[in-house]
């Protein structure tokens, strides 16, 4: 299982240099088209858009709750090594977490119909998502060993990680059925590049008192590690072909799979908006170059016995392989390369909006603008926002849910802020900000998540960014 430690090891540190799934600044930020990527079904205003590749979205997100870097490394005099045992052999349970994410938008492109009322967009965009919970009983076993832990079990269902990267393609449909209502669907083909996860282990290893020995050791096991790419890239790597490998993959080469999102707008009222999103119900079958290892059994053993007295003339045995290969027998390890299915993170959005103040363009308390797609419909355009936004994500051990109150001003068609407070299992004092400028048709859009953090960031248990630059048309308006 070194492949499995090393892969645990490698996501942890590429956590650590990481700076959102959590879009909650985005989410219904309609100026900025990466908002329909978070709810195809928002209210959508433009003519056509096209993001500048490679910098037209742009995002990434590091949490870690239980411990922070500033725990460990900071110069406060207390020996590092107390200190690990303390603050995470200890310190940290398995509900605790390593997770990062982080987006990079290939093509992003969008256009209205014929019909004023549909909206269509499409592109391509690589994902890298992971997240490792604390394998406590792990940590604990390694750091202190079980010699004198009589009678504890050791779960070995601790260990639970899965990570990702992935290409995916996709197209939408953004269709205004009436003054109130929008509804919209992507469609995403995902192009899997390298895939590991090991979520469904079991067993524990006990110590019990021996009846010919001291000691005796019960190790029952359940543990399997799927992965998928790494063979070709090992290949790659001695063959200095790396770069080559990756773009085939990316590019319908490596796993493929399906994958949906759908959202609508509602205005319950002139002033009142609610939203709703479903994104990533899909799912990656990964079959074309797949490594698994098991380990699976049951056995005890009270160590080596030797009777001197009937072993004298072969005491040349080399007894300690008759027990490894007794228990190797017993809990068999295994390697195969069948195929399997992963399904993707799937998350839920929902806000509650509510508009107030002048109309942009008004000087009255209230007004009604033409809707820019051209249906002709009277629609409110106020200058500011206030509501509070929902998230779910589903993950390995359960799902995990955010709650965002969210504050929004408009300065006519050039700016908009948004400030958000979030609250999760990662902070309670998560204060984002996001501003989106408009120059003609250059679109500049910056957001980023729990800047008090800033102050110290090692010692934060959160931080994201999102940047993006695009072209936008809204027609005439």
């Amino acid at each position: 299982m070194n492949r499995l430690v090393s892969i645990t090891l490698f996501t942890v540190l590429v956590c650590n240099f990481l700076s959102a799934q959590n879009k909650q600044i985005l989410y219904d930020f309609n100026e900025i088209p990466q908002s329909l990527m978070v709810n195809p079904g928002v209210e959508s205003d433009f003519k056509w858009y096209f993001g500048v590749p490679f910098i037209s979205g742009i995002s990434g997100y590091l949490g870690i709750n239980g411990v922070s870097v500033n725990d460990i490394f900071a110069e406060d005099g207390l020996d590092i090594n107390d200190k690990v045992r303390d603050r995470m052999v200890n310190g940290m349970v398995p509900r605790n977490e390593f997770s990062g994410n982080v987006q990079m938008e290939l093509l992003n492109i969008g256009f209205r119909s014929s019909n004023p009322n549909i909206f269509y967009s499409g592109g391509a965009y690589l994902e890298f998502d992971n997240i490792t919970y604390w394998p406590r009983d792990y940590a604990q076993l390694i750091f202190d060993g079980n010699a004198d832990q009589l009678d504890r079990k050791f779960d070995l269902g601790d260990l639970k990680t899965r990570g990702s990267l992935v290409t995916v393609y996709h197209l939408g449909i953004n269709k205004k059925v009436d003054k109130n209502l929008t509804i919209g669907a992507r469609g995403k083909i995902y192009s899997g590049i390298m895939d590991y996860n090991s979520t469904r282990n079991s067993g524990y290893l006990l110590n019990t008192e021996g009846q010919n020995n001291i000691l005796n050791t019960t190790l029952s096991a359940d543990l399997e590690l799927r992965t998928s790419g790494f063979g070709q890239l090992d290949d790659a790597s001695e063959n200095g072909t790396v770069s080559n490998t990756l773009v085939k993959r990316a590019l319908f080469g490596g796993d493929l799979g399906l994958g949906l999102d759908l959202g609508f707008s509602y205005r319950v009222n002139e002033q009142t908006v609610f939203t709703a999103s479903v994104l990533d119900l899909g799912f990656i079958y990964h079959g074309g170059d797949t490594q698994n290892y098991s380990l699976a059994g049951t056995a005890n053993s009270e160590g080596i016995q030797i009777n001197v007295l009937r072993e004298l003339s072969n005491l040349n045995r080399d007894y300690w392989q008759d027990l490894v290969d007794e228990i190797e027998e017993l809990i068999p390890f295994q390697e195969t390369n069948n195929g399997y299915l992963t399904f993707r993170p799937t998350k839920v959005n929902a806000s509650l909006r509510y508009d107030f103040g002048k109309p942009l363009g008004s000087s009255e308390d209230c007004d009604c603008t033409t809707d820019p797609s051209g249906s002709n419909e009277p629609r409110m355009a106020y200058r500011n926002s206030v509501g509070g936004h929902l998230f779910l994500i589903n993950r390995p051990r359960d799902s995990q849910a955010a709650i965002t109150g969210f504050y929004m001003r408009r300065f006519g068609n050039i700016m908009a802020l948004k400030a958000t407070y979030t609250a999760d299992k990662f902070s309670f004092t998560n204060i984002g900000f996001g501003l989106n400028l408009q120059a003609d048709p250059v679109n500049l859009y910056a957001i980023a998540d729990n800047l008090l953090s800033y102050r110290n960031i090692a010692a934060s248990n959160y931080a994201s960014f999102q940047l993006g630059l695009n072209i936008i048309s809204w027609g005439n308006k």
